[in-house]
């Protein structure tokens, strides 16, 4: 049913598909979790690494999830292009899903997660951490990309994280528009005669994005190394018998 708002007639309609929303709220609770035992460090550190792995895998499911996914979720739908900005810029967007900006703010954060991830699986804290592909690299260049990993992260990520939930709160309080209820239920409201069929996405396609995230997760862990073989102790010489 359509719903006049500010004399303009909007309706309800599907924008997330459920595959999307997941990767949205577990990389949300991944990012935290890295955050916050990446802070703490000590014991917990072990499970930084972990959580980092996690987010490979997350990280690939939406790259492939941007071109098999629904509409809405695929790139091309969204992608920032300047004709697109300067539409949104002079008021005159109004397609359901990521706007350009948003859009911008996206594309951001997937690159600086991939790069931080990346970095993070070579780097070490030189006491007990070592990433699950340090030993691909000398201690030399897992120290600088150590350094870099803690750079972007201080100067990148937090910033960016800060932005999109300033963003959120700034549509919320001024714009008047909810962005976190379209993220849990998958439907928003939309001036009537710009809502778009969802097309895309579906189990099969779902099945292969997944197969793909667990091999980069099971890859980004180390699974494609051979195993390290185990230090064997020295044996002990055995003591010469008495009178020897």
């Amino acid at each position: 049913m359509g719903l006049l708002k500010d004399d303009v007639m909007t309706i309800e309609i599907n924008v997330w598909d459920l595959p999307l929303r997941l990767f949205h709220w577990l990389l949300a609770l991944a990012v935290a979790g890295a955050i916050i035992t990446g802070e703490i460090g000590g014991n917990l550190i072990d499970w930084h690494g972990r959580i980092g792995v996690f987010i490979a895998g997350l990280l690939a499911f939406r790259i492939v999830w941007g071109f098999l996914g629904s509409t809405h979720a695929r790139f091309a739908s969204f992608f920032p292009t300047p004709a697109r900005i300067a539409a949104y810029l002079k008021g005159q967007w109004q397609r359901p899903g990521h706007n350009p900006l948003g859009a911008l703010s996206v594309f951001a954060l997937l690159a600086a997660l991939s790069l931080l991830v990346g970095l993070g699986l070579f780097a070490n804290d030189d006491i007990a951490f070592n990433g699950p592909l340090s030993s691909l690299v000398d201690k030399d260049l897992s120290d600088k990309l150590s350094g870099w990993h803690a750079r972007i992260f201080n100067g990148l990520l937090i910033g960016l994280v800060g932005l999109h939930l300033a963003a959120i709160a700034f549509y919320a309080r001024v714009k008047k528009k909810n962005l976190v209820v379209p993220m849990l239920t998958g439907r928003t409201v939309a001036p009537a005669g710009t809502e778009t069929a969802m097309t895309g996405g579906g189990i099969a396609r779902f099945a292969a994005a997944l197969a793909i995230a667990v091999a980069v997760g099971w890859s980004a862990s180390g699974g494609l190394l051979a195993p390290q073989p185990k230090a064997v102790p020295a044996a002990t010489p055995a003591s010469a018998p008495p009178g020897w």
